[in-house]
């Protein structure tokens, strides 16, 4: 064991975060802490870290357990050393190592002395134990891992904004290797492809980690085991976050069954007392049942609370067909181009996410079309147009010595104040909470006002810059009903898979500074683009083969013999052999077809058993079925590029 929790309650003032909490953290989980927003996950975080002490029972840790915690508090840092500095401090022994051998390689030069030479050949043998020659080059590697090109990591630490700041202390935090590594929302500071590298990163770290998310993608790929911090305790299911929310499920139908049984029987009981309690005869009897009544361990009715936000976006007026035309838009930042004569047109009912690397000018780009950026070119707003637009920066610019009243009153609604008051409440923020001024709130609490000032609009083309930051997975879930249902058209910026599965219907991105357009939904655009980079990667084998068939081993010529072509003759014994590969190729062709429709039909069956909700309750059962019909995807995988590759060597020697 790393480290746990035993027995554990900690209390924030009058309010109890977690009561009477076990739980065992081991090497090799991947753990996902979840719970709604305010429960207290940060805190848990915390207790590990001995940031809070426990009012009660302890908190578990071996003594050479070394902990690593990555959290938004960590921004207040600063300094002008460069980012690959600032990453290679995860390396502290190395560079005082390495500190200590430059200064007795310059004593060594001006004076021999022995011991100073044991010492300095002692230091290097150190250095050599510690890979330490690698580590400049092992920081670079995690550094363009997490979206940074060579050119940035020589410049200055504060130069960066704090997205980019978190990315590099990610960067010193998973170099560090620590045997618990704890990470708060780390998602919230990447884009796809650096989330897509943390991935594989993290699915190979030696040490446990605990992760808060509310990245469903991210957890299910992720984690083995996932912690839900709910009503002040520590439910515990082995699994990932889909396993968690079926096996929860089952769960709590389990446990409203128990609770309807027991109350059959109190009432049962119940009816026995006040029957007979008056009776000379039963009045002992219907004492002592009274008494095993009162001792019951009462089986709670199993209700879900969750602070549930009532999110429903409307509109005034109806648009034309298109909302929006850009026509030749060029941008740059210095010699940075964004846009180069990029074209595209926004039509009614499109819900667009903009999605693609850190640094490609999705942002950028949703800025031009909400008219908050300087570009060259033409932007056209279509007939009746109402827009909105909600922006990540929208939160820094809350006034903060406004009250929420106050601040929902800047939209411009013309709602009155109790109608304003009734909106709040839908966002959760009740009764006095209202009069709150905003410095007081929390990210989460700001992003719900930040919210709930866009939906007032009652806009028509909604414009959102990651409008899932600081919102738990409920609230995610229930924000992407709402835009799923929402009659007007959109257009996002997100780095949440499950969003943008769940909201868009086209995918925008931005390649070679043109806007490249993909009609369909974020599952179907991910299937084309490795459908694509397997057909890119077949052609460039293809080519290569020809190549190579093309150019045989040169040897030395001479200029004349190099511009004269060679013409190469096969004769017969060529052609008996051709032949005769061939036959074999196609023996094997036929073999594979047949294969890859038997393995076809078994992961259907596969599937199907999976389907099955009853497997859900069985642990033992639903990974052996997973493991099975994982074996068969990968069997069927690896056929079907068998199958693909003898095709192409088929089709390519003919009928020869």
């Amino acid at each position: 064991m790393l480290a746990g929790l035993q027995n554990l309650t900690f209390e924030f003032g009058a309010r109890a975060i977690v009561e009477d909490a076990t739980w065992h953290i081991h090497p090799g989980e991947r753990i996902g802490l979840i719970g709604y927003n305010g429960t207290g996950k940060s805190t848990l975080l915390k207790l590990f870290a001995g940031e809070y002490l426990p009012n009660k029972g302890t908190v578990e840790r071996s003594r050479t357990t070394t902990i690593g915690y990555l959290h938004q508090d960590l921004l207040s840092f600063d300094t002008n050393e460069s980012i690959l500095q600032v990453a290679m401090g995860a390396f502290e022994r190395v560079m005082q190592v390495q500190k200590e051998i430059d200064q007795l390689g310059k004593e060594l030069e001006a004076e021999e002395n022995e011991e100073k030479l044991i010492k300095y050949t002692d230091l290097l043998q150190e250095m050599d134990v510690l890979d330490g020659y690698d580590v400049e080059h092992k920081t670079e590697d995690v550094l363009h891992g997490l979206g940074f090109k060579q050119e940035d990591i020589i410049r200055p630490y504060k130069e960066f904004s704090g997205g980019w700041r978190m990315r590099v202390l990610l960067a010193k935090m998973i170099l560090m290797k620590p045997d618990l590594l704890m990470l708060d929302e780390p998602t919230n500071h990447l884009d796809l492809p650096s989330i897509e590298w943390l991935e594989k990163y993290l699915i190979h770290y030696q040490g446990a980690v605990i992760i808060v998310s509310h990245d469903k993608y991210f957890l299910n790929r992720m984690v083995n085991k996932i912690v839900e911090l709910y009503q002040r305790k520590l439910h515990i299911y082995s699994g990932n976050y889909s396993f968690y929310e079926q096996e929860k499920e089952v769960r709590l139908e389990l446990q409203q069954r128990a609770f309807d049984n027991q109350q059959d029987f109190i009432r049962q009981q119940e009816r026995f007392i006040e029957r007979f309690k008056a009776k000379a005869s039963k009045a002992a009897q219907a004492q002592s049942v009274q008494k095993r009544l009162d001792k019951i361990d009462r089986v709670e009715e199993a209700s879900i609370e969750r602070p549930s936000m009532k999110i429903n976006f409307s509109i005034e007026k109806v648009p034309g067909k298109i909302i929006c035309t850009l026509k030749e838009v060029n941008k740059q930042f210095g010699p940075i181009e964004i846009l180069d004569m990029a074209s595209a047109e926004i039509e009614r009912g499109d819900k667009i996410a903009l999605i693609g690397a850190n640094g490609k000018g999705k942002s950028t780009l949703l800025r031009i079309i909400a008219d908050r950026e300087t570009f060259d070119g033409d932007r056209i707003w279509g007939h009746n147009v109402a827009e909105s637009f909600y922006a990540q920066h929208q939160l820094e610019h809350l006034k903060l010595d406004n009250t929420l009243i106050e601040e929902m009153q800047t939209a411009g609604s013309k709602k009155t104040d109790l109608e304003l008051r009734t909106v709040l409440g839908c966002f959760l923020f009740s009764g006095d909470d209202a009069d709150k001024r905003i410095r007081v709130l929390s990210g989460g609490e700001k992003a719900r006002v930040a919210l709930a000032k866009t939906i007032i609009s009652k806009s028509n083309f909604l414009m959102l810059d990651e409008p899932t930051n600081h919102l738990d997975m409920h609230s995610v879930d229930l924000l992407a009903d709402a835009l799923g249902k929402y009659e007007g058209s959109l257009i996002l910026v997100s780095h949440d898979r499950y969003f943008i599965s769940k909201t868009a219907n086209k995918i925008w991105e931005i390649v070679d500074g043109k806007i490249v357009e993909f009609k369909g939904g974020y599952e179907e655009w991910v299937a084309w683009k490795e459908r694509m980079e397997k057909q890119a990667k077949q052609a460039d084998s293809t080519n290569n083969n020809k190549k190579s068939a093309q150019q045989p081993d040169k040897k030395k010529v001479s200029p004349a013999e190099e511009a004269t072509p060679v013409v190469l003759k096969s004769g017969p014994t060529i052609d008996k052999e051709r032949q005769k590969e061939k036959k074999k190729l196609q023996r094997q062709f036929e073999e594979l077809e047949t294969n890859i429709s038997r393995l076809k039909q078994e992961k259907n069956k596969s599937e199907l058993a999976l389907a099955d909700q009853e497997i859900y309750s069985d642990k033992l059962k639903f990974q052996e079925a997973e493991k099975k019909y994982n074996a068969i995807v990968q069997e069927l995988s690896t056929s079907e590029q068998e199958y693909e590759k003898i095709f192409e060597i088929i089709m390519e020697m003919g009928d020869n």
